[in-house]
């Protein structure tokens, strides 16, 4: 009787211990549990995070494309504007290139066209725009000259002829800038002349305050407003390759 009462106490601590155990298992289980809910709760944070300012890149990287889209296309229009002069222009050299070649064996009608073309030449750079006038007079009196020596071969007078042609050809669709005088208002400024072909020829005092353009309608300069200071001076950097290629507002005046 004694033993039975012994065996069922010891199977009750036995009980109690096991319970006990168990117990405290469990309380390690929802421990790790909430840890392991908090870890993924703050792992969710962080992702979302991590989406939002990817989607806030995405977002400006899609706005710069397509900003440069537009500028491509703006560009691309403005080059086959371009193409089309110097299409037109290569087309003019060929003429003259034909027409010397019908004239190589007729010595006496050569000579008078070269006077021609020489002609034609200077009034052409006195009706243009005042495009670094005084070189190009300058190379046409050359011209002149070179015309009145006998040493030099007729073959060599009409090469120099064309050269000067396919230069003023180059004026047209070069954007170049270069440091000159400007009278303005019966004042002499230096300035940083640009010009973009022969669509714009525009002029920026030294400091970049002020600005003007040529209106070949008036054949005149004229002032402009403070609005165009920051794009003249991007031009004129870009034309130096001081800043990379952009398109930029050029002040353009009607076409006569």
């Amino acid at each position: 009787m004694f033993n039975k009462k012994i065996q069922k106490s010891l199977v009750a601590s036995a009980l109690a211990g096991s319970l006990a155990f168990a117990g405290s298992a469990a309380a390690t289980d929802l421990k790790d549990l909430h840890q392991a809910n908090s870890q993924i709760q703050r792992a969710a944070v962080q992702s979302q995070e991590k989406i939002n300012t990817i989607y806030e890149q995405t977002q400006e990287l899609l706005g710069e494309y397509r900003v440069v889209v537009v500028q491509t296309e703006n560009l691309k229009v403005y080059n086959d504007f371009l193409q089309t002069l110097v299409t037109d222009q290569q087309r003019q050299v060929n003429s003259l290139q034909r027409q010397m070649d019908d004239l190589e064996n007729t010595n006496k009608g050569t000579v008078p066209l070269m006077f021609r073309m020489i002609d034609a030449l200077e009034q052409f750079v006195n009706a243009d725009i005042p495009l670094r006038t005084e070189r190009r007079l300058e190379r046409v009196a050359r011209l002149r000259e070179l015309m009145e020596r006998s040493d030099v071969q007729r073959s060599e007078q009409y090469r120099q002829i064309l050269e000067a042609y396919s230069i003023e050809m180059g004026y047209g669709t070069e954007m170049a800038a270069f440091q000159g005088t400007l009278n303005f208002e019966g004042q002499e400024i230096t300035v940083d002349y640009l010009s973009v072909g022969r669509l714009a020829l525009t002029a920026q005092s030294l400091d970049g305050k002020a600005a003007w353009a040529y209106n070949k309608e008036t054949k005149s300069w004229e002032k402009l407003p403070d609005s165009y200071m920051n794009s003249i001076t991007n031009l004129i950097k870009m034309s130096r390759r001081e800043a990379t290629p952009d398109m930029d507002r050029v002040p353009l005046f009607a076409a006569e």
